[in-house]
């Protein structure tokens, strides 16, 4: 329509394309003809990505960075988490050797909001080690099936509620927007540094659509497997234990995606979009306890401010060895959504809708725990030395295998469980836009939408079989599997180990105290209506409105009063309203200089954990001591709120190059936090342990704190092929200590400085490129999950990329991950006086992951 203003990024992307093929310099606005002839020219190649994402960035009138995809199947990076990571104020969580969440602007990831083509998408986690929350897990979604991904750091009235950090569009391609039969295969190996193992992924894609352009459709799949492992050490002071881990995972991701396209006339393009999710992410978590001390005040000789133990010797008479276990594993998550959406365009307006359905689950559908005494006791004589950050563990013997276990092996009946989740929602949208001349206000937008969400979570224990498996430790572990710290521990035979776990059970209940401590649903029904105008004139352009969002939401558990569970549920309801203001601002200093502003008031809604009106018990009868938590939810707490705004400056000196600075602020006025008391009877009695202090968790609404910051980022690419983008964030991101039973103030996943800089060369026939992230230390928060809450420490990761064209159609890709192998270390840094446990206190070196290097080669074809 030749009266709509341009302020689309998709529009800015074509139009930046056709400026770099001409070499002509970008006016920063475009006539309204403009609109009517462009053409969709695909990118190809990193400096045509680079360039559209530029280009899509200066056209918007909020604060946007945006990742378009180099060419069909070929996103920057292996993962879609870890090309995040390369924006500038964006942070990623790599636990599982894939960027997983991301945090923007020093908020957490879990204030951080993923939408799929615009509409919510269901996720839920795997390990049942982890909380349920609102983040999105990056490492279901292949890289392969998205276009592009646009990073809404400032809000405005249309966009959807949930970000206070920001806002994630992942985009999908579109039939429409590709020539008849494009068509793109790939396979590839991937290779783990630790692992030692060669992995296959392989993707493709087909689109189609009739010469009329009325009708399309595309099809595109991507499957992986990956042998993962993961060697640390872990501290179980409760135990007086130091503990190396092994950590075995083989992962099987499938990814469906297929797209309809019905364009029956000019004005209106109807669509359905089908995506499928799944991953199979069985493991198995091989772990040594080699401490066990029999006498700690005579054998330590170092402790902390805490009271707690750093140097410990140990002789070669203590009466126990050391204990070897595994947890055994099957576990899984899928989402799968379906999204009906179109487009009407009339002269005077333009109405957009969409409704749909995504659904999710996930979790542990068995757990089963092995273990004996390992070895003999003068195996792990010798000195445990903590005064560092990593556990230095120099013993007598360090090579373990299945033989040194000192008897039968069968699973053990307190962990036989199963912990599934599930996370659905339907939802619907209206859109309408009308063109106006109304003094600037060039465009008034307004819309209504609505969506019903549920989540579930249970936990079931086991009726035990009358007979229970006993065999040699043989037939449980075969071989043996590398560990940290330079130990070799004896390999888990998964498949045996489940086996004998399902001939354990006689069935799974549901009258447990386990099942009902676990037991938590959430239904969440939210309405939101907006207004918003587009203003408009030759040097000023933005927008201003308003949003409003109402919530009403329940939960369903049983009632915990007197040590003991009601055998009926209870139902806990809540509600609230909220009105959120927006404007943004770019003024056009000059034809190359841009100053853009913003101002808003956000909300993110709590974690689905910190709802539940449960009171849960974790490890409750899991074999050790200490960690024995409740935790009361509550379903009545308000929304994380903040209000935020930036001013930054960017200066486009060429078509392909940009430097800018941006200030940015977020006072976070509403804040979700829990409290904890240590050592409390509340009448239960840990059946495994025999524990009856427990910590007690509470959860509740507290002051957020305040993130400031700053970031400077800047990017060109030459005329000899050359070209490079560096951006850093500076970010203060403080909160009252009181906000964490860790009592460090400040929020989590928030790094005070990070830094991406990255270099290529792209010829006719090949590319390289180099690209380095870092980070410095943030707090990762889990508690009262049995990671807890630690410092994670600076973390750098050098990756290269390289592609060769063998043909007009056949590529060479060669990619590394983490090519120095950087190592995870994740320390307990609380005050002595905080009610944490002793590994999260005065630098203790909680955790330690070696760090993996993986190495992917590939061929993909396309036509």
């Amino acid at each position: 329509m030749s009266n709509n203003k341009i302020n689309k990024c998709a529009l800015a992307v074509k139009l930046g394309l056709m400026v770099g093929a001409f070499g002509l310099t970008m006016p920063v606005m475009a006539n309204d003809a403009a609109a009517d002839d462009v053409e969709v020219i695909e990118v190809r190649g990193i400096r045509a990505s680079q360039e559209a994402n530029l280009n899509a960035k200066r056209f918007s009138d909020a604060t946007v960075d945006v990742v378009t995809a180099e060419n069909i199947g070929k996103f920057p990076d292996s993962d879609v988490g870890e090309t995040l990571g390369r924006i500038s104020g964006v942070a990623v969580s790599r636990q599982f050797g894939q960027g997983q969440q991301v945090s923007i602007r020093g908020a957490s990831s879990q204030l951080t909001s993923t939408l799929l083509n615009g509409h919510a998408i269901a996720s839920t986690g795997w390990y049942d080690q982890q909380s349920i929350d609102r983040s999105f897990n990056y490492s279901l979604l292949p890289p392969e099936l998205v276009g592009e991904v646009e990073v809404y750091k400032s809000s405005q009235a249309n966009l959807p509620e949930g970000g206070v950090g920001g806002t994630v569009i992942v985009n999908t391609r579109k039939p429409m927007s590709l020539d008849a039969n494009t068509a793109f295969f790939s396979v590839k190996g991937d290779y783990g540094s630790i692992s030692k193992k060669t992995d296959p992924e392989l993707s493709g894609l087909y689109s189609w659509k009739n010469d009329d352009e009325t009708f399309g459709f595309l099809f595109a799949a991507a499957y992986a497997e990956t042998s993962y492992q993961r060697n640390g050490i872990e501290s179980l002071l409760g135990w007086g234990d130091i503990v190396p881990t092994t950590f075995e995972q083989e992962r099987e991701r499938t990814a469906l995606n297929a797209t309809f396209q019905y364009r029956p006339s000019q004005n209106l393009d109807i669509g359905l979009n089908l995506l499928s999710l799944d991953m199979k992410a069985n493991n198995a978590n091989t772990s040594l306890f080699v401490m066990f001390p029999d006498d700690k005040d005579a054998a330590c000789e170092a402790r902390n401010a805490s009271g707690t133990c750093t140097f410990y010797r140990r002789g070669a008479d203590d009466e126990n060895p050391g204990w070897g276990q595994t947890w055994a594993r099957i576990a899984s998550m899928s989402s799968d959504t379906v999204d009906l959406n179109f487009t009407y365009e009339a002269d005077s307006y333009t109405l957009k809708g969409r409704a749909g359905h995504t659904k999710a689950d996930g979790g542990t559908d068995l757990t089963a725990n092995y273990g004996f005494w390992l070895g003999q006791p003068a195996d792990y004589a010798g000195t445990y030395d903590a005064t560092g950050k990593v556990i230095d563990i120099n013993i007598a013997n360090k090579h373990f295998t299945a033989d040194d276990f000192q008897a039968n092996l069968g699973p053990e009946g307190w962990s036989l469980k199963k912990q599934p989740n599930s996370d659905e929602e339907t939802y619907a949208r209206l859109d309408l836009s009308i063109p106006v001349t109304l003094g600037v206000i060039s465009e008034i937008h307004t819309g209504a939408s609505w969506s019903n969400h549920e989540v579930k979570t249970e936990t079931f224990t086991v009726d035990m079989a009358s007979t229970v498996p006993n065999n040699p430790a043989s037939r449980y572990y075969s071989g043996t599997v590398s560990s940290a710290a330079g130990f070799t521990l004896p390999r888990a035979h998964l498949g045996n180990m489940i086996a004998d776990a399902n001939a354990a059970i006689a069935n799974f209940v549901d009258t447990s105290i386990d099942y009902r401590s676990g037991y938590g649903t959430i239904k969440e029904r939210n309405v939101a209506l907006y207004l918003m105008a587009d203003y408009f004139t030759d040097t000023v352009r933005g927008n201003f409105g308003l949003r409003y969002v109402r919530t009403n939401a329940e939960s369903d558990f049983f009632n915990f009063t007197g040590g003991v569970y009601d055998d009926v549920l209870s139902t806990d309801k809540a509600s609230y309203t909220e009105v959120l203001p927006s404007f943004n601002i770019a003024y056009n200093v000059t034809d190359d200089v841009i100053l853009r502003g913003s101002l808003a008031q956000v909300i993110a809604r709590p974690n689905y954990y910190d709802m539940f009106s449960r009171s849960s018990f974790s490890g409750y009868a899991d074999g050790t001591p200490g960690n024995e938590v409740v935790t009361k939810g509550n379903v009545g707490l308000a929304p994380f709120k903040a209000t935020q705004g930036d001013l930054g400056i960017e200066y486009y000196f060429s078509s392909r190059g940009m430097s800018s600075a941006t200030f940015f602020f977020k006072n976070v006025d509403t804040f979700v936090t829990s409290g904890q008391l240590l050592n409390q009877q509340i009448g239960v009695v840990d059946p495994d342990s025999g524990e009856d202090n427990w910590t007690v968790a509470t959860i509740l609404n507290g002051k957020g704190g305040d993130i400031y910051g700053v970031e400077l980022q800047t990017q060109n690419a030459f005329d000899n092929g050359f070209g490079y983008v560096a951006n850093y964030t500076f970010v203060d991101a403080s909160s009252p200590s009181g906000n964490y039973p860790d009592e460090i103030g400040r929020f989590s996943d928030s790094s005070r400085h990070s830094l991406n800089l990255v270099g290529y060369y792209e010829a006719d026939d090949y590319t390289v490129r180099v690209a380095y992230n870092w980070r410095s230390a943030y707090m990762m928060r889990e508690l009262p999950g049995f990671y807890g809450n630690r410092e994670h420490q600076s973390y750098g990761s050098l990756d290269l990329s390289a592609g060769y064209q063998i043909s007009e159609n056949l590529n060479l890709t060669f990619e590394v991950v983490n090519l120095l192998e950087e190592d995870s270390v994740q320390l307990g840094v609380a005050p002595a006086e905080a009610e944490v446990i002793d590994e999260f206190k005065n630098g203790y070196p909680a955790w330690f992951f070696e760090g993996e290097r993986r190495v992917k080669f590939g061929l993909s074809y396309r036509f």
